[in-house]
């Protein structure tokens, strides 16, 4: 027997010694990590030999890290604590739901999906550090922003600068998708859902003297200049603002709003938030004698928003991306999947988390590849896609074309009032 020569290779990056060793005119090796970057043959006479078993080496360790990678990755931002917990459990349950499905089925191009999730707490300046993380760590090649418009907004461009598609949920600010080709909206941009919200109050609800109460952030001002933006255009002599007011993030006494808006006798109140604001809104007016139809939009989809108003929120109707009457019995299987796993009621941040990675998923299969140009040209390409949250009929920029859906609360629970079509409203 002689003694084993080592040979010293590397492979994707590690570093590895190969010992080779003779016996009986025969080789032998065995592999062993180390920090040593070149290959040192002891005994030329051994060099043919070894080469081959380098070679059977550097194959085996590449399969086994092949393995090891075998998933394709998919990142999703969520804001699992913090006040909008509610919103980002939402968005785990369904999008976790989603995984299920595509795996239960085989995965994509061969491969299960892997999901990696992060709390972003609803925070631009955590989105961004996470990000990073997802982006140079997890090497991510696709992701689901299931989180607010700050948060969204602040992690655009770098999924932009790196190439890699971003799907968001719900966020509504326009910048989202301004920051480039490879951001897309499954949810309404604020200006459509404004639009849809004015058509409401004044086609489905014939208001002719609305008032305004909605949030002074991003979410609440987009939505308020989509709805002053159908008046104008599509409503002039047959409704107005008789008092717009708006009110900072962190109101939680909404009353003398309501007593100024009690005052005018509006025939409508549009009353923008999230769950945990127009909840309060809706309790609060009740207490105050006040039986003005109420009108929400997609921050109030929530089975917290009729927890918080109890029996003040029967008839309130909102504008939303979810139809829970949606005959297509793949939607009906989701709701009552959902309401049967997680025992509380679907809502519309977690449809359409959900939506949003089908979406990455659909572009991938059809791009045939995870590179990135190619998987957003194939999403950017998308038509007449079913989604739990309607028909997406393509995306203009980046944005979703999808019928608005009205909704108002009988008995408890969301259902069906009406629908928005027109391509001039639900166009961005």
């Amino acid at each position: 027997m002689r003694r084993p020569s080592e040979v010293a290779i590397t492979t994707q990056g590690y570093p590895i010694v190969a010992q080779i060793i003779a016996i009986d005119g025969d080789a032998l090796f065995a592999g062993r990590p180390t920090c040593r970057g070149f290959i040192m043959m002891e005994e030329k006479g051994m060099k043919r030999r070894a080469c081959f078993w380098i070679v059977l080496l550097t194959i085996g360790f590449f399969a086994v890290s092949a393995f090891a990678a075998d998933t394709i990755k998919i990142g999703l931002l969520a804001p699992l604590t913090g006040f909008a917990a509610a919103d980002g459990l939402s968005v785990k349950n369904a999008v976790d739901l989603a995984v299920e499905k595509v795996n239960g089925k085989g995965g994509i191009l061969g491969k299960k999906v892997e999901l990696i999730v992060y709390d972003d707490r609803a925070d631009a300046k955590e989105a961004v550090a996470l990000a990073q993380k997802l982006l140079q760590q997890d090497k991510i090649v696709g992701l689901v922003a299931g989180s607010y418009s700050m948060p969204t907004r602040a992690i655009a461009p770098l999924f932009q600068d790196e190439g890699v598609p971003l799907v968001a949920a719900y966020a509504i600010h326009p910048d989202v998708t301004k920051a480039g080709d490879f951001n897309f909206r499954n949810g309404f941009l604020g200006a459509v859902e404004g639009r849809a919200a004015a058509y409401t109050a004044v086609e489905i609800l014939k208001a002719k003297k609305i008032a305004l109460l909605t949030s002074d952030n991003d979410f609440g001002k987009t939505l308020a200049e989509g709805f002053n933006e159908y008046l104008a255009k599509f409503a002039k002599g047959k409704a107005e603002v008789v008092l717009a007011q708006t009110y900072p993030m962190s109101e939680k006494d909404f009353k003398p709003y309501l007593t100024k808006i009690k005052e005018v006798q509006p025939d409508v109140i549009f009353s923008s938030g999230y769950y945990f604001q127009t909840g309060p809104v809706l309790k609060q007016a009740r207490e105050l004698g006040m039986n003005t139809q109420i009108i929400g939009e997609e921050g109030a989809d929530s089975p917290k928003t009729l927890e918080i108003a109890g029996e003040a929120a029967e008839g309130f109707v909102i504008v939303t991306n979810l139809n829970r009457d949606d005959k297509r019995p793949f939607v009906q299987e989701f709701l009552k999947e959902y309401e049967s796993r997680y025992k509380i009621q679907p809502d519309m941040v977690g449809a359409s988390a959900y939506d949003a990675f089908m979406i990455l998923c659909d572009g991938i299969r059809r791009a045939q590849t995870t590179e990135g140009k190619a998987v957003k040209n194939a999403i950017a390409q998308t038509k007449d896609y079913d989604g739990l949250t309607g028909v997406i009929r393509g995306f203009n920029k980046g944005e979703v074309v999808k019928e608005v859906q009205v909704q108002q609360v009988k008995g408890g629970r969301f259902h069906y009032l009406g629908v928005v079509t027109d391509p001039q409203l639900i166009t961005p």
